[in-house]
């Protein structure tokens, strides 16, 4: 028996509550190392005496279910309604030639009489209180987002051009080059993000700045005046809510503008500032005698970004008041929260008591590229932008760079790491304004685009296409990545936009492709992966031919087989080109 692989921890995305009664044991094992599990846990009966008057601990168990299997682990996972709240509970291990006990001190013989009564050597689960269940927005679980990069995205209304607009696509981009996108062009273009299937706006920042990014904040309160004004975007929003649509914002809070009256302050007057500590001032003075910013003395994202102090105060203070008011007056659905890792914990608890006491049911996603669970709680974010479930999608299928073990393997490991009702609200994405373009990381084939969007709409979680990826939009890093979109006419003709639309639909209206029913793996190999969800009778696979030669995929003879998405009738060998995804049932 592998020791080694073998681990669970307790209260943790290893042993967590899904409801006020359930909880929810995983365990991981070396993989083909073990037969069998069962978890051994707290009987009705409790504590009971012998026919000598010794007392005894006495338990009961449930076998535990392997949900999936890669290269080097297995998954098991059960649900228990414990007694009263509570559980002590430990894994009889299998392997075929012997039975181990593993607890929270170690692996001994179920029998040992060391160990067979001493309820705190065992796992523990403390107690289910129902504010510590980890809950989202329920809405967000189906939510097809849209991400929309405001200054490229549409002109709507000419008339707040200003002398340094060029004509809408006229050279490529740059950091900047402005183009006139607006909050009237989003407005205006929400029948055809509905046509789509899109029902979440999220909007990169829309607050007073001086660059097309607006990521260097001068007034967290106001409206870029490039943008509109209170009255466009409210306007926005109340179209956006009647179509069904929610409308997520952009919550630059780990740094601000150079050009913030804060930092202004600052630089004009030194450490006499009353803004001086709402900044990590390292030396004096912050600027050259010709004004040019010295960015080793003072700590920032980039120089034109100082960095915020989120403990002080009266920063902490002002920025919860902005995230109340853009909630409270326009009702506004989610927060994106920008370099939200580099930001304080206490300040998160503290963003989120105040947010929620406005909505409940407001959204709050953290942008980090990294493990996340210590944010992951319950008592700061909802979600986080799932780059790590990206990963092995792009790597796989796109820039090919990877196998379909690997890729299954990390897949897997991806949704391991949180809990399934964090995962349930996660955000996901394939590219975004920080990232090159999905296209452009495929080399422009279509069908890798098309495998990346169906394995990703599959997938537990929301999803977000970065706006002009349904028409096929190009580009490498930032700023190539936000180009002005080319709007045709033509567009719902895209091969991408009708794929995309067929899976928005397919998520809503098909009980098997919903992404609360689990993805299960019934293949893997280096070039193929097939998967399974099902719920009751229904269900979906998904195959994907990630490699670069076809491959044929035997399906069982007994049924019939069809397209779900075009209806069309399959034989039982399933022919698949390079690159291909066919959904069938």
């Amino acid at each position: 028996m592998n020791k080694h692989a073998i681990f669970h921890r307790n209260t943790s995305n290893y042993a967590y509550a899904i409801n006020e009664t359930t909880v929810r044991i995983r365990l991981r094992t070396a993989h083909n190392d073990i037969e069998a599990v069962k978890i051994c846990f707290d009987h009705p009966l409790g504590w009971q005496p012998d026919e000598t008057g010794v007392w005894h601990w006495y338990k009961q168990k449930e076998p535990m279910t392997k949900i999936y299997e890669t290269e080097l682990f297995d998954y098991w996972q059960v649900e228990i309604t414990p007694k009263d709240f509570h559980m002590h509970y430990g894994f009889l291990l299998a392997d075929g030639q012997e039975t181990l006990l593993y607890v929270e001190r170690g692996f001994f013989r179920e029998d040992d009489p060391a160990i067979i009564d001493d309820i705190n050597s065992y796992f523990n689960f403390p107690y289910i209180n129902a504010i510590d269940v980890f809950t989202a927005p329920k809405w967000v679980e189906t939510t097809n987002w849209y991400q929309i990069f405001p200054e490229r995205f549409c002109n709507g209304d000419v008339n707040l051009n200003g002398a340094e607009v060029l004509p809408w696509a006229s050279c490529p981009p740059k950091m900047e080059t402005f183009f006139g996108g607006d909050l009237a062009g989003i407005t205006q273009k929400l029948d055809y993000l509905q046509t789509l299937g899109i029902d979440g706006l999220y909007l990169t920042p829309i607050f007073t700045a001086p660059t097309s990014h607006k990521y260097d904040t001068i007034d967290y309160l106001e409206i870029d005046p490039n943008f509109g004004d209170k009255k466009t975007f409210k306007k926005l929003v109340d179209e956006a809510h009647s179509r069904g649509m929610k409308v997520m914002l952009d919550a630059v809070f780990n740094h601000i503008g150079d050009q913030s009256p804060q930092f202004l302050d600052v630089i004009a007057n030194g450490s006499e500032s009353r803004y001086y500590d709402w900044f990590y001032i390292k030396n004096w003075p912050v600027t050259t005698p010709e004004g040019e910013l010295i960015g080793e003395n003072y700590r920032n994202f980039v120089p034109t970004m100082p960095k915020l102090n989120t403990e002080h105060p009266e920063v902490k203070a002002h920025l919860l008041h902005v995230a109340t008011y853009w909630a409270r007056e326009f009702a506004i659905d989610g927060w994106r929260l920008d370099v939200a890792n580099e930001v304080d914990h206490q300040f998160w608890r503290e963003f989120r008591q105040a947010v929620k006491a406005v909505n409940p049911d407001l959204y709050i996603l953290g942008e980090t590229w990294h493990d996340s669970h210590a944010w992951m709680q319950g008592e700061q974010f909802d979600a986080v932008m799932n780059y790590p479930l990206t990963k092995p999608m792009l790597e796989w299928l796109a820039t090919q760079t990877i196998d379909g073990i690997t890729a299954q393997q990390s897949f897997v490991e991806a949704l391991m790491r949180y809990t399934d009702n964090a995962n349930a609200a996660m955000f996901n994405l394939l590219d975004s304004h920080d990232t090159p373009r999905l296209l452009t990381l495929a080399n422009g084939n279509l069908e890798r685009v098309k495998s990346c969007y169906t394995w990703m709409y599959a997938s537990p979680g929301s999803s977000c296409i970065f706006y002009g990826s349904e028409v096929g939009v190009t580009g490498l890093q930032d700023p190539d990545c936000r180009p002005c979109m080319p709007w045709s006419g033509a567009e719902h003709q895209h091969p991408l936009f009708q794929h995309l639309q067929a899976l928005m639909r397919l998520r809503k209206e098909h009980p098997a492709f919903h992404p609360s029913v689990p993805l299960r793996f019934v293949h893997v190999d280096a070039n193929l992966l097939v998967c399974q969800k099902q719920v009751a009778s229904q269900q979906i696979f998904i195959a994907i031919n990630g490699g670069t030669t076809p491959v044929k995929y035997v399906l069982p003879a007994a049924r019939q087989w069809s397209n779900v998405l075009t209806g069309e009738r399959l034989a039982v060998t399933l022919a698949l080109a390079p690159g291909e995804a066919c959904l069938y049932e």
